[in-house]
């Protein structure tokens, strides 16, 4: 691991630390110290979008910063709890843009899609962000931890290694993981349609 990348770990943490203490500067701090890498992510997400995405990665991480609490930070436990909690902020935005947009697509009416394996790894439409949105929250109940390594796969685009940081679990884990929630995944909207 770098040293740029440990001491902005070690920068977070310090931090999240203040926050939890109640220092009205640490929410501030927190978000200059993260926005680069949320709105990377962001970005990185954005980008496997269907064209015409109305959404854009600046706005995702605003609202996802509001919907974690912006100047009232909770008491986050570290930087992988916040991290986490910024992906599935991130993944819902979505699947409610995807909603809103095919509620008011044809009156709402949502046309039947075909997806194969390679669906659940890049979206290209908003009916199948919802899909597998519902598949997800099955797997959830299921496997929460396989459920948010989908998410910040899926959703946040982090490569293997990156979960694996965050999680602090071994990179062949989260890759085994991956897989078996893939095909888990797969098989659950193919049994929805």
């Amino acid at each position: 691991m770098s040293t740029s990348y440990s001491g902005r770990v070690g920068d977070v943490t310090r931090v999240l630390a203040l926050a939890q203490q109640g220092n009205p500067m640490a929410a501030e701090e927190l978000l200059s110290l993260v926005y680069d890498e949320l709105r990377s992510l962001a970005a990185a997400k954005m980008a496997r979008e269907a064209p015409g995405q109305t959404l854009q990665p600046t706005a995702l991480v605003h609202e996802a910063w509001l919907r974690l609490g912006a100047d009232c930070q909770p008491a986050w436990q570290n930087r992988a709890h916040f991290l986490g909690a910024a992906a599935e902020a991130m993944r819902r935005i979505l699947v409610e843009n995807a909603r809103r947009k095919l509620r008011l697509k044809r009156g709402g009416g949502a046309e039947r899609a075909e997806l194969n394996e390679s669906a659940i790894e890049a979206p290209a439409d908003d009916e199948k962000v919802i899909k597998v949105h519902e598949a997800l929250e099955i797997l959830a109940a299921e496997d929460p931890e396989m459920a948010k390594i989908v998410t910040l796969r899926f959703f946040v685009g982090l490569k293997h290694e990156e979960i694996a940081t965050l999680l602090g679990v071994n990179e062949k884990t989260v890759r085994r993981h991956w897989e078996v929630a893939k095909v888990k995944l797969f098989q659950s909207i193919k049994a929805s349609e």
